[in-house]
């Protein structure tokens, strides 16, 4: 199972869209993870325990896991390309 974490402004709203979008069409995908969230300056102390960092925000810092910024899934405009490009960074 991999791991991503979500990353927006607060923690709150945003990343939680994102990330309940995300599971679900990784998912139709036939991939299973685990996805956490957390606010944009939390990122560097978190994310070594993940595969995937997806913010929606800039991030200082993602101790050199993989990063995918994106507002796609607050917009609707261009999800299956995103979602394209994390299952190939998750191996998937």
């Amino acid at each position: 199972m991999k791991k991503i974490l979500v990353a927006c402004g607060t923690a709150i709203a945003t990343s939680t869209v994102v990330a309940k979008k995300l599971q679900e069409l990784l998912e139709k995908r036939g991939m299973k993870v685990k996805i956490d969230q957390c606010k944009a300056t939390e990122v560097a102390s978190k994310a070594a325990s993940y595969d995937l960092i997806v913010a929606t925000t800039e991030v200082a810092d993602t101790k050199g896991k993989p990063l995918v910024r994106t507002v796609a899934f607050l917009t609707g405009i261009g999800i299956d390309a995103e979602v394209q490009k994390i299952a190939k960074l998750l191996g998937g």
